[in-house]
């Protein structure tokens, strides 16, 4: 159930036959809050409930033991046990005056929670005037639709004060049991990276995903199901982002669509999802756009919800992953390598003399071994080597061997 002060927050439910609760009604709490009472009393007919078949009906009583009158802001939150969130026409709902104002009620959904609300009839942000030293009464009726769904069971309804002028611990509760008896699960969601989008590819740029979905116990939803999913990088908003989003739906990829809240919708889960259609498994692929202003590789963090059917957009399972992201780098264009501005004429090398064509010094010969680095690091016949070799022979010859290894070494560095 949850905690009062989320009563303070504005309905999310619409629908025909649903009126949304304005920000006005939720009074704040205060500290002087009067001590009512609310009492419920025993349900008539009693036994457990079908779906769509008779309902029961109980009296709910509210006291102020005080000397003054007290404000009176009904609230019945409803809780089923099971794996799907409640809609409005999942419950039959009615509520009567029987010594107490003219009464109208409605329905409601706040946080994925099914609500009644009473009021005074006419008056739907108001609430009933308690009077000192006395008590108000009302008859309520509750049964299952025939949509209620068959992975829910029992149906428990708490009553309260959206206004806090209820003490706590003083809201009383009521559970229905449901005919046929089910074991209550829960819908699973995993969402996991699964690998670069293409073979080969960078994964930081395109990155693919694996989202599943399973539920656990007995039946299945009775309504579709509106999955969504949200993007989130730390300090960049989603508009900034071009965060893109496709999904591999009937074999082909497809780009999602985001709505007015930057949800990026998927396909409807069609109702009858439950655990006897085991895993369901969505591909997705993630990528950022050419406008993104995300800088290099950031988290992002990608969120999945499911709501339930178009009533609410409130998820009731979400799962999240969060990995590196980054933008796709330009392509730079690869320079050619520099070609020799010509071939040395031949007369750059004198013809050896006899005493030229001597064995060159060990160093001479070393020269020759091919290296790791720059154009001259290479094997076989070379017309440079064999330039680079009778340079080496003439130079020995004349005795100007240091002269020549000084040479070598400095071309062999600006080709390095």
């Amino acid at each position: 159930m949850p905690v009062r002060s989320a009563a303070a927050a504005v309905v999310t439910a619409a629908v025909a036959g649903t009126v949304l609760m304005p920000l006005s009604a939720y009074a704040a709490p205060t500290d002087n809050a009067p001590g009512l009472k609310l009492e419920l009393g025993a349900p008539v007919q009693s036994g457990p409930l079908t779906r769509g078949g008779a309902t029961e009906t109980f009296e709910l009583t509210v006291k102020n033991p005080s000397d003054k009158p007290a404000a009176f802001h009904p609230w019945l939150n409803g809780h089923p046990t099971g794996a799907s969130p409640l809609l409005a026409t999942d419950v039959v709902y009615k509520v009567e005056a029987v010594d107490a104002p003219a009464t109208g009620s409605h329905v409601g959904n706040q946080d994925g929670e099914w609500e009644g609300m009473f009021y005074p009839a006419g008056k739907p942000e108001a609430g009933f005037e308690v009077p000192a030293g006395g008590k108000l009464t009302w008859k309520v009726t509750i049964g299952l639709g025939k949509d209620y769904p068959t992975n829910n069971g029992d149906f428990s309804l708490t009553a309260d004060s959206y206004a806090s002028e209820i003490p706590e611990g003083g809201a009383p509760t009521i559970t229905f049991k449901s005919d046929p008896a089910i074991t209550p699960g829960k819908l699973n969601t995993r969402i996991e990276t699964a690998g670069p989008c293409e073979t080969g590819g960078d994964e930081t740029r395109c990155r693919e995903l694996k989202l599943t979905y399973k539920q656990t116990g007995d039946g299945a939803f009775s309504h579709p199901l509106t999955p969504f999913l949200r993007g989130d990088f730390d300090g960049v908003g989603q508009a900034q982002s071009d965060l893109q989003i496709g999904a591999l739906i009937d074999g082909q990829w497809k780009d999602l669509k985001t709505d007015g809240a930057g949800n990026f919708r998927l396909p409807e889960i069609a109702k009858g999802f439950g655990s006897a259609s085991g895993e369901r498994v969505v591909r997705l692929r993630v990528k950022l756009g050419a406008k993104t202003q995300v800088k290099g590789v950031s988290p992002l963090t990608l969120e999945s919800h499911v709501g339930l059917g178009s009533e609410t957009t409130w998820p009731f399972a979400s799962t999240q992953v969060t990995f590196g992201l980054g933008p796709a780098k330009p392509t730079t264009p690869t320079s050619p390598s520099p070609t020799p501005s010509g071939t040395p004429s031949p007369t750059a090398s004198a013809t050896p003399s006899a005493s030229a064509t001597a064995t060159p010094s060990a160093s001479a010969s070393a020269s020759t071994t091919p290296t790791t680095g720059g154009n001259l690091a290479k094997t076989g016949s070379d017309t440079n080597v064999a330039l680079y070799s009778g340079l080496a022979a003439a130079l020995v010859a004349l005795g100007g061997t240091s002269l020549w290894l000084a040479t070598r070494r400095r071309r062999n560095a600006g080709a390095a």
